[in-house]
């Protein structure tokens, strides 16, 4: 490799005058911000490892020498999470989802038998579904791939769809093996697993985090998510990170037949496994075995050196888990059990009502802070109006709060023997307090909103937060404090205004550059992270628009369902007739009612919200659009029925009716539960009622379930 030796820097540290050094700061920001472009951005490396951290090592030693010269823009300060900009976003190659969670038996009993539904054979009782349990970390999910036995890429999970590029930084985790052991491995191997830190090792974190005047860390996921995501492996590298591997992503062959085998090649391969782990027979209703295990793993969790929050259950042959696939959000095979919530006695020092971006007004108790679980807690969700009359919430009121994972904590009870005696009532206010509008709340209905609509400031804000947050067009440098300060400067105040920003400020008078605690980097990386936003996924477009009712679940199945931003935003526009083909169209699809498809389209009948779309995405003087929405691109196998409608009618007889739909969905089919004239195909089995007599009088394709299943086979 071409090394550029440099010749600056010859003074010693020791030598260097007060007026040399900020010169020299200067030259070292610059050339170690230009070896981390070739190195990170480009691959490209053209000096030794050795010699860049020597250039760190200089730079950080002449800052310690005057620390009053430190730039605002030194190496020495990227560290945190702020520096995720640098890292490139790359598309998974098959998402990685979340799992579902059960807080109770009853829910586990819910997950099996929702298995035992769609698995036909298992509709027999004296099948036995056998599971494999796993302790929970309570880490920052990973993803490395292999070609050829070498690791070439490493990810975190992101988004679920795109992921951070920390290829440099995980080959510092020494129990990421660089190159897999033993034999047997796949050309291609995608290994999914937990970056976390011991118990042990995050105490003397935090000590040296303390012995160094930093500030500790909450707990160990965020000290563990904090060392991968640094722009400098040299940072990574010291701290105690470690990895346990559990699952696979993409593999250019199978690599085994269950779980549990899979598991044991990971270990001969050289990774490091969450463990005790155990196979879990539930045969019928007997979930001795499952319970028993649980409860060993609750008991003995202090004890296992690292933090777990629950088990996690998989369907243990591979053979089910591929038949039960994915939900829109979630594997069906396996399930998140979580320990019971942790609980701890506080005081309530103030109640506030707070706006969310859809005008909705939750009650927040700000409490005396309290560690719980780990984390130190200092407020708590009141829900609504009804909450707080039912516990009898009071201001001052000792009360017992509990959080659950990374939930908001909740008032479990007042402790009313702990009362001040003057202690009043909570009166709920009448007014939004942040635009004095009138709080209304609809008959029968727990919940309270502000009438104010676009003239609350609160309501604006939170939208334009959602509208750039992660899952959504994910701008970094637009969190809560900027959106407030443009909103308040009048710089942004709708969607349309994030995408003008930079070209009204090359004709301000004030540029972003010389504002307060601004500058020509800040400046330029927000600029840059806003153009690299104009390009957005149908389905992250349509949940950035904040639709009540419409999370990422529900903005994947519009997507899926009419692939195109143009298709999608007519049809929902000729859905606002209630007695339309796209109104009956829109309820046909499987998790659309009533109620959300009206959500749904009452946005598209406010004016505001049409002329916010169309500057978006109508071309402007320069034939260009603010933002280009990509068409949806399910991943699905190559398949003949890829895009068609599909129904099924009466009873299927070769697998259940929620595997024949899921198997449509895989195959690239949208399934819906009425029959219009834009169904493609009707599936009927024994018992087809009025959906197959509807399809014959509209003169649609109509198949028996082997016709189907010889349909889909085709490629």
């Amino acid at each position: 490799m071409k090394k550029n030796r440099t010749t600056l820097f010859n003074v010693p540290v020791g030598q260097l005058t007060e007026e040399q050094a900020p010169s020299e700061l200067s030259e070292l920001a610059e050339t170690i911000a230009r070896h981390d472009r070739l190195y990170y951005g480009k691959d490209q490396p053209e000096i030794t490892d050795a010699e860049y951290d020597a250039l760190r090592r200089r730079n950080n030693a002449i800052e310690a020498r005057f620390p009053h010269l430190i730039l605002p823009d030194s190496p020495s300060r990227r560290v945190g999470t702020e520096p995720a900009a640098g890292f490139r976003k790359m598309r998974h190659a098959i998402p990685m989802t979340s799992l579902e969670n059960a807080l109770t038996l009853d829910q586990m009993r819910k997950f099996l038998d929702g298995v035992r539904n769609f698995i036909l054979e298992l509709h027999n009782p004296d099948v036995s579904i056998e599971l494999v349990g796993e302790p929970k970390i309570d880490g920052l999910s990973c993803s490395l791939r292999y070609e050829k036995g070498l690791l070439v890429l490493g990810l975190t999970r992101g988004n679920g769809i795109e992921g951070e590029d920390v290829t440099a930084n995980v080959r510092t985790i020494k129990e990421i093996p660089r190159r897999l052991h033993g034999k047997g491995w796949p050309d291609v191997l995608e290994v999914r697993g937990e970056v976390y830190l011991s118990d042990e090792d995050f105490l003397r974190l935090n000590d040296q985090q303390e012995l160094a005047g930093g500030k500790p860390f909450a707990n160990p996921r965020n000290a563990a998510a904090g060392g991968l995501r640094q722009l400098d492996p040299d940072v990574t590298a010291h701290r105690p990170l470690r990895f346990f591997a559990y699952a696979w992503g993409e593999v250019s062959a199978p690599i085994a037949q269950t779980q549990w085998e899979a598991r044991r090649k990971l270990k001969e391969w050289g990774f490091e496994l969450n463990e005790p782990s155990g196979l879990v027979n539930v045969v019928d209703s007997d979930y001795t075995t499952l319970s028993g295990y649980y409860e060993n793993i609750h008991n003995h969790r202090s004890s296992l050196g690292f933090s777990v929050d629950g088990v996690v259950m998989k369907v243990n042959r591979l053979v089910w888990q591929d038949r039960l696939g994915y939900d829109s959000r979630s594997p069906r095979w396996a399930i998140a059990w979580k320990f019971p919530p942790e609980q701890a006695m506080t005081v309530i020092r103030n109640i506030v009502v707070q706006i969310g971006r859809l005008g909705r007004a939750t009650p927040v108790a700000n409490l005396a802070p309290i560690n719980v679980g780990g984390v130190l807690v200092s407020r708590a969700t009141l829900h609504n109006q009804d909450e707080i009359e039912r516990k009898d919430i009071r201001e001052d009121d000792t009360v017992i709060i509990q959080r659950a994972g990374d939930v908001i904590p909740q008032v479990v009870e007042v402790v009313k023997d702990r009362r001040p005696v003057h202690s009043r009532p909570y009166l709920f206010p009448t007014h939004c307090p942040v635009c004095g509008s009138t709080l209304a709340r609809e008959e029968d209905a727990a919940e309270t909103y502000c009438t104010g609509g676009l003239v609350c400031q609160a309501q604006v804000k939170e939208r334009l937060l959602h509208f750039v947050s992660r899952n959504a067009f994910d701008i970094e440098g637009l969190g809560e404090k900027n959106i407030g300060l443009f909103y308040e400067k009048g710089l942004i105040r709708t969607p349309v205004d994030i995408f003008t920003l930079e070209e009204r400020d090359r004709h301000s008078d004030q540029p972003l550059s010389a504002w307060k605690g601004w500058g020509d980097t800040s400046a330029h990386n927000l600029f840059d992270a806003i153009r690299r936003a104009r390009t957005i996924s149908l389905d992250r477009f349509i949940y950035a628009l904040g639709i009540r009712q419409v999370g990422e679940a529900t903005a994947r199945l519009l997507a899926r369902h009419y692939l195109t931003r143009t298709n999608w935003c007519r049809s929902m526009e000729a859905a606002v007739d209630p007695d339309s083909e796209a109104r009956k169209d829109l309820l046909s699809i499987n998790g659309i009612g009533e109620s959300m498809a009206e959500d749904i389209v009452s946005f598209f009948r406010e004016p505001q919200n049409q002329e916010v779309l169309n500057k978006l995405y109508s071309p402007r003087d320069d034939s260009e659009s603010l933002v280009t929405v990509r068409d949806f691109e399910p991943m699905t196998m190559a398949s003949p029925v890829s895009g068609k409608t599909v129904v099924f009618t009466g009873r299927m007889e070769t697998m259940s009716r929620s595997e024949a739909k899921a198997h449509a969905e895989r195959s690239g089919a949208n399934v819906a539960s009425s029959v219009s004239r834009k169904t493609d195909y009707v599936v009927t089995g024994p018992g087809a009622g009025s959906k197959e007599k509807e399809a014959r009088k509209l003169g649609l394709t109509i198949l028996s379930e082997r016709e189907w299943l010889d349909l889909i086979r085709k490629v």
